[in-house]
């Protein structure tokens, strides 16, 4: 049985605390447009989860990005997906629905 490797996590007060430090220099989105639309983390990249495979030429391979959808799920299977392709990832649990910080809508 193949078994993927754990992707770190990291928490929504953390990705926070790494914008104001300008720490967090790549968050990817993967939630879908209409999502998205109500609100998304002040420069968040946007690739909704499907189409994720298709824009890896658009996901710099030297950085480190911080994936997020609304709960944490399709962000944890991005991470993975994304691991697995070699990328340096962490899933923010809880995602969106646990986000307190600012958001700017598109």
């Amino acid at each position: 049985m193949h078994t993927k490797s754990k992707v770190d996590e990291i928490l929504p007060e953390e990705v926070s605390k790494k914008i104001d430090e300008g720490k967090a220099k790549s968050i990817i989105d993967v939630r879908e447009h209409e999502e998205v639309a109500q609100g998304k983390i002040p420069g968040a990249y946007h690739i909704p989860l499907g189409e994720l495979e298709d824009r890896l030429n658009e996901i710099d391979s030297e950085k480190e990005h911080i994936m997020v959808c609304r709960s944490g799920s399709r962000s944890g299977k991005a991470s993975e997906f994304l691991q697995d392709k070699g990328y340096k990832v962490k899933n923010m649990v809880g995602g969106m629905l646990n986000w307190e910080d600012e958001v700017e809508k598109p």
